[in-house]
């Protein structure tokens, strides 16, 4: 019996591989296509919001015609198509071999400027979180990334088109990532580890300088030292604070000596 259904096992196999060999291959609709008419129709695809599609013509476009402008440009779109798409990964791998392999490129400035934005998009809502999320519970990575992808830019091409953009991008990312670190400097006050909640703000302070963050990582600091019973250290970042903050909020609050004055963001 057993070897019965062995048989008709393997006739079953057997005739679906003979099926399938019979199966007419798909036919490829874009052979004999010129590189104009592929970039054409792959263009269309990408106005058109269809980034798969739009992809796969210019990857056929580039590697059927693999010298000159149109492959050069079809490299570019790939990157953009991928970023619209909000496919990060596949997106900053094609911008990385495009600035390798065109490095000197007349709109190589627009690749270091999507690897900016690649990164930035990630981290849109960041502050968000802010209202709805522990701070620590993400990690600003993409805010560093994107920081790091648009100085990039600025440094190298300071008369770029896309630089005076990345620069205000630039300094978006500086107050995020400022607002990140005193939110941190907050986890920390709240859960009695004071020392390390002073550290924190004190980076802000260093790191952030022309960041609104200051005001509430400075007050941080005075509850800090307060908490861990450093008179000197409190009365001196108290002076400093009402001298650059006096119509602060926070001084009001801290008046009141337990109210939780972090639920002023709440």
């Amino acid at each position: 019996m057993q070897k019965k259904l062995s048989v008709v096992a393997a006739t079953v196999v057997l005739l679906g591989l003979s099926a399938c060999s019979l199966l007419p291959e798909k036919a490829d609709e874009t052979k004999g296509w010129s590189a104009t008419k592929l970039y054409s129709e792959a263009m269309e695809e990408l106005e058109g919001a269809h980034y798969e599609r739009a992809i796969q013509l210019f990857e056929r476009l580039e590697s059927s015609y693999p010298f000159g402008t149109y492959a050069q440009q079809a490299q570019m779109n790939i990157a953009y198509a991928n970023y619209k798409a909000q496919d990060q990964a596949q997106a900053l791998a094609a911008v990385e071999r495009f600035v390798k392999l065109h490095p000197n490129h007349t709109h190589v400035d627009y690749m270091y400027y999507l690897r900016g934005l690649i990164s930035f998009n990630d981290q849109i809502g960041f502050l968000n979180f802010i209202y709805e999320q522990d701070p620590t519970e993400r990690d600003p990575k993409a805010t560093r990334e994107a920081f790091t992808a648009f100085k990039a830019l600025v440094e190298k091409f300071p008369d770029s088109q896309y630089t005076p953009d990345a620069i205000d991008r630039m300094k978006y990312l500086i107050n995020a990532m400022a607002s990140y670190e005193v939110h941190v400097a907050r986890y920390y006050y709240r859960r009695g580890a004071y020392l390390a909640s002073v550290n924190r703000a004190m980076g802000v302070l260093s790191d952030y300088r022309d960041s609104p963050s200051i005001e509430e990582a400075l007050f941080i600091m005075i509850r800090g030292y307060d908490k861990m019973g450093n008179k000197q250290l409190h009365d001196d970042a108290l002076r400093v604070f009402k001298q650059n903050y006096p119509n602060s909020k926070f001084l009001e609050e801290g008046v009141k000596k337990e109210r939780q004055w972090w639920k002023f963001w709440s």
